[in-house]
């Protein structure tokens, strides 16, 4: 009796297998399962495809909003950078120029600072100029000794105080008769005819030699010009 309940149930375990598989197979062939599939494929490929579809469409419609606000805000900045480097290079300018004055001024401070020493000095040289010139040079014997070495001292002190000057670069200012007459370094006191072998505006005398210090005209020459 179980052996015969066993082979039923084995033959109806069987029955149900091929059944299944029957069920299975006619199905997967039907027209309504073929249907579903493809739709279910078909939205797969719509849901796939949207992004693509929304990123062609927002390009076509142009920047959104956000994306005009950062190019204004770009654009703002822009100015704002060319702006401050126009401030900058200006002001860097403006600071060569004065660094370049001031290197002028300190130069000259250094140089043109004993203007004023020096047209003291040049007195004095005025004056041991004439003393060593009023001398009899007759008188410049051994009889005449003492005369003699009071000449010599002047002339000596005369001499050093020249090397001091070119030292210092006080130039003496000596023009001679005939010389062009140069408003720079001259100052004409009087005019005096001019003569047919002179030529008009060249200096006829002398009345006192003048300096410059380095370039600068510290004291012009005093002289007298064919007129």
């Amino acid at each position: 009796m179980q052996v015969a309940m066993a082979v039923v149930g084995s033959m109806c375990v069987r029955s149900l297998r091929r059944l299944s598989q029957c069920t299975r197979s006619a199905f997967l062939n039907s027209s309504i399962y073929r249907c579903g599939a493809y739709r279910l494929s078909s939205t797969a490929a719509e849901t796939n495809n949207k992004p693509e579809e929304q990123a062609a469409a927002e390009k076509k419609e142009g920047p959104t909003e956000a994306e005009k606000a950062l190019l204004a805000e770009k654009e703002v900045l822009q100015a704002e950078v060319k702006e401050y480097k126009d401030k900058y290079m200006r002001a860097l300018a403006e600071t060569e120029n004065v660094r370049q004055r001031m290197k002028k001024q300190i130069d000259d401070a250094k140089i043109y600072g004993i203007q004023g020493f020096c047209k003291d000095l040049i007195n004095v040289a005025d004056i041991l100029g004439k003393a060593t010139e009023s001398v009899p040079k007759e008188q410049l014997t051994d009889q005449n000794i003492h005369l003699k070495n009071l000449f010599e001292g002047l002339t000596m002190t005369d001499s050093e105080l020249r090397k001091v000057f070119i030292k210092h670069g006080l130039v003496k200012i000596d023009p001679k008769e005939g010389d062009k007459f140069d408003p720079f370094i001259h100052e004409a006191l009087f005019q005096v005819p001019k003569p047919e072998n002179k030529e008009t505006g060249t200096i006829a005398l002398i009345s006192k030699t003048g300096y410059k210090l380095q370039d600068r005209t510290i004291r012009p020459a005093l002289v007298g010009v064919f007129q």
